[in-house]
């Protein structure tokens, strides 16, 4: 059994990275994220527009950021691109520590494209370009969402020198789809004559999300033999990507062995949205039934404190579950939930869902200019 405090770094010796799924002014100015990289471990940041429209409905540290865009008469998107690029860029310079010491791979910070141009893969990568630019940090993830479109632009900016975080995957079938888009992107890039070594990528496979609409059509079923189906699913997903991981980046898959010669690294499967949804589960449940070495767990400060104070790891929990996990889908198949289905609905929801908060953190700030 863990002692609690060692918790978290107990995780980050298994090879799970713990990276905080939040970020805000408060926490730069009042040195928050400094703390949590000292004290629990944290190498890692990842934002969403979501999380941004949060951090500026509450407080008033953009106050004199705000006033200044006022002046100068910017238009809401510029707006936002610069408000969060300067909390992005400030988030980069805090992990630098983490960046070096890791050797590139963790001490990254997240910023997402405008989850309005998911459906454009030229606008998507113009977008990334520019906040690449702006940022202009070495430590810099573009956040792009691994929709249709979204694929050949993740290959694109991979292929532009770019390091990408690949959002809002559901599904086995689109992961491939990620892989195949990050090998063509880093075989561009070599090309190209890019500095692989100081390139990255994850892919951010949603979690708790699944458990949530596949509960949802359980409750509907409200047979003993569906209850006794709820909370599996999500784990079961996530373990399979990472079967899928395995296969595509093992030493003998020929065109991985090329990259990898090469020096490119790997692109670490991260798990996204890994706060328990339902209070029926436990709350570290997505934290420690997802271990295993080379991935990413990005974490709201609450599930960090959680797995500080009563995290119990079990060592890797992902290897050896891939049969039962296949089975999980097989005995959903046979109470009709369809795995194509459930996946396909996330997606256009996590799309549409990100794209509604896009749109609020623009009225937030249009709000805010005209107050200021």
């Amino acid at each position: 059994m863990t002692s609690h405090s060692d918790a978290l770094a107990e995780l980050s010796a298994a090879g799970v990275a713990v990276w905080l799924d939040d970020i805000s002014r408060e926490r730069l100015t009042t040195g928050n994220l400094a703390a949590l990289m000292r004290d629990r471990h944290v190498v890692g940041v990842t934002s969403n527009p979501t999380i941004f429209d949060h951090a500026l409905s509450h407080g008033d540290y953009y106050n004199e950021q705000l006033g200044e865009l006022a002046l100068r008469g910017v238009s809401v998107g510029e707006a936002s691109r610069a408000i969060t690029a300067y909390d992005v860029r400030w988030a980069c310079d805090v992990l630098r520590p983490a960046y070096h010491a890791s050797g590139g791979v963790d001490g990254r910070v997240s910023l997402e494209v405008d989850p309005r141009l998911a459906g454009d893969s030229e606008k998507t990568v113009a977008e990334a370009r520019a906040l690449w630019w702006l940022v202009d940090r070495p430590n810099l993830f573009i956040k792009i969402p691994a929709t249709r479109a979204g694929l050949p632009a993740i290959t694109q900016c991979l292929a532009e020198g770019i390091s990408i975080n690949v959002t809002l995957i559901f599904s086995l079938e689109r992961y491939g789809e990620v892989i195949d888009a990050f090998f063509a992107g880093m075989e561009q890039a070599a090309q190209a004559g890019h500095d692989l070594s100081s390139m990255a990528s994850v892919a951010s496979f949603f979690v708790s999300r699944v458990d949530t609409e596949v509960d949802r059509r359980l409750d509907k079923i409200g047979t003993p033999e569906a209850a006794a189906m709820r909370g599996k699913a999500a784990i079961a997903n996530a373990r399979l990507a990472y079967e899928l991981f395995e296969q595509r980046f093992a030493a003998e898959s020929p065109r991985w062995a090329a990259l990898h010669a090469k020096g490119v690294r790997l692109q670490r499967p991260l798990w996204a949205s890994t706060s328990t949804k339902d209070p029926a589960y436990p709350d570290t449940m997505y934290v420690v039934e997802l271990v295993a070495p080379d991935v990413v767990n990005t974490m709201p400060e609450a599930t960090i404190m959680a797995m500080a104070d009563h995290g119990e790891l079990r060592g890797d929990t992902i290897r050896g579950t891939y049969e039962q996990s296949r089975k999980v889908f097989e005995d959903l198949a046979g109470l009709d939930i369809s795995y194509e289905d459930v996946v396909t609905v996330l997606e256009e929801e996590g799309v549409t869902k990100f794209a509604a908060s896009w749109q609020e953190l623009l009225e937030t700030i249009h709000a805010e200019l005209e107050r200021a």
